[in-house]
């Protein structure tokens, strides 16, 4: 598929001192909880909703309607770049947000360590979100513990209960099939299931998990490795050449570092709280045209399905926004990759709030940052590929089309 929408913008981009904020706040969008309302309409945003009243809103689909996406594909979406055209397993985000040296060819899977019962069946699929000290003893263990021939094996701690592997030698594609099942109660899938029946990474995959099953069937609760999202360095545009910015990062979680670093950002700061986020991301704009702000935690207590700790989220990022807003850049947007309702424990399809501060826009304004009052606003109903576009041209960086 060619990007026909990215080849037009690239060729309409040009080059201005304003600057551009991204802060993605990861899965804030929400349903309703039983009738009380989404998280945001339940949190105290006075600072957000204040915003609102002189901001465009709207919302967004990551992907398209129905489609719930990963991270990858929603922060590919926010950055300008069709999901659909630009697709990446989540192994080479993972390996380059911890700045694991991945050559051409190397095969890259993000792991988690999980939980099984005595059935062999997935009770949990982070093992009680373990800690990253306890995550480090048991990849040495594991390094320890394994023998294969076939390639070589890079085993690394990401953060908590997540891991990254790295299968590197010749001839190797990423061609073998996730093992996570996605939810508890079932098995473990088998990387070697059709279509994946006769890659040889697939079956090299198959010998490593059943190594470590016996190196850790004495551990608990992280008693085994599930992976996904097997994949390859692709040959991508840059964000730089797409768009003519200066782009940096500030993302405390490799994992988007990882999405960064895939499209030429450079990764700026790693905080994970929001008043150094802000921080860190008014130092960049000392520098940056464009700063990527990522705050995790909204994402993370909807997992965990945590409805009061989503909407403390919520509330720790509206209490520290006046730090950047005070600041007043040229062009400000607040939105999530996806939603991951607290109900669910998961992401979901459901759109994502927008909230675009610039120059020139022209209502109708609302009253408060939310899912239902973000749909009146000018923005209305569109694509999360469609956000850089609009922060491009009220900064003034993008030339007439046509004639």
């Amino acid at each position: 598929m060619k990007d026909h929408y990215g080849q037009l913008i690239s060729s309409l981009a040009g080059e201005n001192e304003k600057k551009i904020v991204l802060l993605v706040l990861d899965g804030i969008g929400d349903t309703n909880n039983d009738g009380k309302g989404t998280a945001l309409q339940m949190a105290s945003t006075p600072n957000m909703d204040k915003l609102a009243t002189r901001s465009a809103t709207g919302l967004a689909h990551p992907v398209g309607p129905g489609i719930t996406p990963g991270s990858g594909p929603g922060h590919l979406g926010l950055f300008g770049y069709d999901p659909l055209i630009y697709q990446i397993g989540r192994g080479v985000l993972s390996a380059l947000g911890i700045e694991f040296p991945l050559e051409k060819g190397d095969v890259a899977a993000r792991l988690n360590f999980c939980t099984m019962d005595k059935d062999g069946k997935v009770t949990d699929r982070r093992a009680g979100r373990i800690s990253t000290e306890k995550n480090r003893e048991l990849i040495e263990k594991i390094h320890n513990g394994i023998d294969i021939q076939d390639a070589e094996v890079f085993l690394n701690t990401e953060s908590e209960h997540r891991a990254l592997l790295v299968l590197r030698g010749e001839g190797l594609k990423a061609d073998a099939g996730d093992t996570d099942p996605q939810e508890t109660g079932k098995e473990p899938l088998d990387p070697t299931r059709p279509p994946f029946e006769n890659s040889r990474t697939a079956k090299i995959v198959k010998t490593l998990f059943n190594q470590v099953r016996e190196i850790l069937q004495d551990e608990h609760p992280a008693n085994m490795l599930l992976s996904r999202g097997f994949a390859q360095l692709p040959d991508w545009p840059s964000f730089e050449e797409r768009y003519k910015l200066r782009p940096a990062a500030v993302a405390g979680h490799p994992m988007y570092r990882g999405i960064a670093r895939l499209l030429g950002m450079e990764v700026f700061a790693e905080p994970v709280k929001p008043r150094e986020i802000l921080e860190d991301t008014l130092k960049a704009l000392n520098t940056y045209t464009f700063v990527f702000s990522h705050f995790k935690d909204p994402d993370k207590k909807g997992e965990d399905g945590s409805i009061e700790g989503k909407i403390e989220a919520i509330e720790a990022m509206d209490e520290a926004l006046p730090l950047l807003t005070d600041r007043n850049p040229d062009v400000l947007i607040i939105t999530g990759d996806h939603s991951s309702p607290a109900p669910l424990k998961s992401h979901s399809w459901h759109p994502v709030p927008v909230l675009l501060n610039a120059p020139a826009t022209r209502g109708p304004y609302q009253g408060s940052f939310d899912e239902v009052q973000c749909l009146k606003g000018e923005l209305g109903m569109i694509k999360a590929m469609e956000i850089m576009t609009l922060a491009m041209a009220h900064a003034g960086k993008l030339q007439k089309f046509g004639a």
